[in-house]
C-alpha cells in the first residue's frame, strides 16, 4: 500500500483523468478526510490506487466493487454528495 503522508500529496493524488472523479474525490479530501479514522484514511488511500475506469464504474453504479473496504469508501463518498 502506498503511504501518502501529507494532505498536499493526497490532494494531488485525487487529480484524475476524469472530471467526474475529480469533483468527487477532491472535495472529499478537503472537507471530510481530516475527520476519518486512521483505518478509513488507509482505505481511502487504497481507493486512490485503483484505476480510473474502475473508480468511474463504481461511483456511477455501472459496476459493484468486490472489495468490501473499497465499496464501503465509495459509499461513504457518495453519501456526502447526496446530503
Amino acid at each position: 500500500m502506498t503511504t501518502i503522508d501529507n494532505k498536499a500529496r493526497l490532494r494531488w493524488a485525487c487529480r484524475r483523468g476524469m472530471l467526474e472523479l475529480d469533483v468527487l474525490l477532491r472535495p472529499f479530501v478537503d472537507e471530510a478526510y481530516d475527520s476519518l479514522s486512521q483505518t478509513d484514511r488507509q482505505i481511502f488511500v487504497r481507493l486512490l490506487e485503483a484505476d480510473d475506469p474502475d473508480l468511474f464504474a463504481w461511483f456511477m453504479g455501472h459496476e459493484e466493487c468486490h472489495d468490501s473496504e473499497l465499496k464501503y469508501m465509495v459509499t461513504k463518498i457518495l453519501d456526502r454528495v447526496r446530503v
